[in-house]
């Protein structure tokens, strides 16, 4: 059931989801989060969706409660202690990537 205000996936969406997702484990989870200070020629190389693939995963290892049918069907239900609480160094790679997406127009 839908939250209020969120629109259901079509079932080709949430099929290209599907797809999408089970490759990009292995593309991108060697990355996400990375600190080393080498984000940012990285996160500069990746599209939309793989930039909000890269913010997510950070939040996701977390434990973020996903609200989302997209972060839910990619990362699944990982709600759990701490609950997405983002230690310094991982809050400035969110914000990096935010700021990737903004001057991408995502």
């Amino acid at each position: 059931m839908p939250i209020r205000g969120e629109r259901r996936l079509s079932p080709l969406v949430a099929l290209v989801t599907i797809a999408f997702t089970s490759l990009a484990p292995s593309i991108f989870d060697a990355r996400a989060g990375d600190d080393s200070g080498m984000g940012e020629d990285y996160y500069a190389g990746l599209d939309c969706n793989q930039l909000w693939y890269e913010r997510n995963a950070i939040f996701a290892s977390k434990g973020y409660c996903f609200k989302s049918q997209r972060a839910i069907a990619t990362f699944g239900e990982r709600c759990q202690p701490p609950y997405g609480e983002l230690p310094d160094h991982l809050r400035r790679v969110v914000k990096e990537i935010k700021a990737w997406e903004r001057r991408r127009g995502c």
